[in-house]
């Protein structure tokens, strides 16, 4: 069974992926048409899902900072959206009871109000899936986006501990714990201890599960915000962003397992595939919700715009809601399957939108400047390039390295362009000209565009080729007129940029030249 059950979901991801959807979308589906020819889901196989999720936020927390939660636009995103959220799919309902006389609809009023809660909310997995995979993740659109998600985990562990009757017992408080100054030294000398090999995946796997699940879910708290709590715990540290690569491919094949999870729920009725399919159709109205609120806290419009189809889905914690209203006895299991198809259908429907958001944007500019307010957010505010004539776009090491190079032949005449606020202050503080900025940004290189004098070099130094792929094609749509160098690591790249007529430095091409030039020199001083 599970090599059936891995053959659908390899090639139903292959085949929809052939025509632009993410490989998730071909799970889901995969899920579905298991289920459908009657094949017996693996009994491990809901196991694999809830670790992949444990994992999933666990990552989330290792590149989260407790500051980026503390901001209004955060904060008053989520609670403004789950108030006005929760009305308008309350009052669909009861519209919807008046229009059709059907049995799925005969709800009481609690149960209509707790299916408009659990409606309100967005897909966590989803969305952080596709924050990664376009490598936004420190995007400011996509913090905001992380912190609601987090903000509504929160929500739910209220709700749910209410609606249970399990509130946190006195032993929660340990996890408070936690934050003192020795344990997390301790927790960072163990990861120290940890190395780089396979012992740090290890080291991964026991702050998800052992230290952060296990630990929350022992004193009546969520499990899932453990791993995210003790995620967060550890960002601080200098291994996070190795110990997140080193779980990666882990955690990607056991979120495979919760796509196909969520696919495998039942067999809808028509009823209840009508169901879902219009509750899919009022996604478009709880999409602008979003963009609507998160501009009035200043954001741009391209900012909200990302944010809120970033979040325009439903959420797996709606089959959560649903399991607990068919097991206490106000909803029909009719509406387990209505979630899970519509959780499913939401992915699908939201994904094309994600892969060309920017396109979106451009399409509809004029009429989403409407809704922006004219005093931005200080950090969404379009930087200025100055006087600077050649632009370093990230400042990684590569980046680094090259700043340092050309300082030294064009001084006062280099500036940097970095998409981490803390990188940033960090090279800032060793003397460095770097600003914050986000080079896949269309109305920064409009802005670059309109900057006196015009820059004669643009570097892209970022470690993401598709972010280089798409700053070129930025900045040649923009209409600068400058020379434009890209760094590249495999073959196919440097032939992706010079179809674009970017010429590009291959690091690893380049690497082995130089060891070789190297060895030589070695060579002719021994002989």
């Amino acid at each position: 069974m599970a090599a059936t059950l891995i053959s659908f979901a390899f090639f139903f991801g292959i085949a929809l992926s052939r025509v632009g959807l993410p490989p998730m979308v071909g799970f889901l589906v995969a899920g579905f048409a298991y289920n459908f020819m009657g094949f017996q889901a693996p009994d491990s196989l809901q196991a694999v899902a809830d670790l992949g999720v444990t994992l999933l936020l666990f990552s989330i927390g290792l590149k989260l900072k407790i500051e980026d939660l503390a901001t209004a636009e955060v904060w008053g995103t989520s609670v403004i959206h789950l108030i006005c959220s929760s009305a308008f799919f309350t009052g669909t309902i009861l519209v919807g009871q008046q229009l059709f006389d059907t049995a799925i609809l005969d709800l009481s009023l609690f149960a209509i109000v707790v299916i408009a809660f659990g409606l309100s909310f967005s897909s966590t997995v989803y969305a952080v899936k596709v924050l990664e995979d376009k490598g936004d993740t420190s995007a400011l659109y996509g913090k905001v986006a992380i912190g609601i998600l987090v903000m509504q985990d929160i929500f739910a562990v209220i709700f749910l501990a209410v609606s249970e009757g399990k509130y946190p017992s006195l032993w929660a408080l340990t996890v408070l714990l936690l934050f003192f100054t020795p344990i997390r030294k301790l927790i960072y000398k163990l990861i120290d201890y940890a190395g780089h090999g396979e012992l740090l995946v290890v080291s991964g796997l026991f702050f998800a599960l052992g230290a952060g699940y296990e630990f929350f879910y022992s004193v009546d708290l969520k499990g899932d915000l453990g791993a995210l709590i003790l995620g967060v715990l550890i960002s601080n540290h200098p291994k996070s962003k190795s110990l997140a690569k080193a779980l990666f491919s882990f955690k990607e094949l056991m979120l495979v397992g919760f796509f196909l999870s969520v696919g495998m729920q039942g067999l809808p009725t028509l009823t209840i595939f009508a169901t879902a399919t219009a509750l899919v159709a009022l996604l478009p109205l709880k999409t602008f919700l979003y963009f609507f609120i998160a501009t009035r806290f200043g954001l741009r419009a391209r900012t909200s715009l990302f944010n809120a189809i970033c979040l325009g889905n439903y959420s797996e914690f709606g089959l959560i809601v649903a399991a607990l209203g068919v097991s206490q006895g106000f909803l029909s299991v009719d509406w387990l399957l209505v979630f899970a198809i519509a959780v499913s259908l939401s992915f699908a429907a939201a994904a094309p939108f994600s892969k060309f958001s920017e396109q979106t944007y451009q399409k509809c500019k004029s009429r989403l400047y409407r809704f922006q307010k004219d005093r931005l957010h200080q950090k969404d505010q379009i930087l200025d390039t100055g006087d600077a004539k050649i632009l370093i776009i990230g400042m990684g090491r590569v980046g680094t390295g090259a700043y340092k190079v050309l300082e030294s032949y064009r001084p006062g005449e280099i500036l940097g362009i970095e998409f981490n606020e803390d990188r940033a202050e960090k090279l800032r503080s060793d003397g460095m000209n770097v600003e914050v900025a986000d080079a896949t940004d269309t109305d920064f290189w409009y802005q670059v565009h309109l900057s006196i004098p015009v820059e004669e070099l643009i570097l892209l130094a970022m470690p993401n080729h598709m972010s280089n792929l798409f700053a070129a094609e930025r900045i040649q749509a923009s209409g600068l007129d400058c020379k434009v160098v890209a760094i590249a690591k495999h073959e196919t790249e440097v032939e992706e940029l010079n179809k674009m007529g970017v010429p590009s430095f291959n690091l690893y091409l380049e690497a082995g030249e130089g060891l070789g030039r190297e060895a030589l020199g070695v060579l002719t001083k021994k002989s």
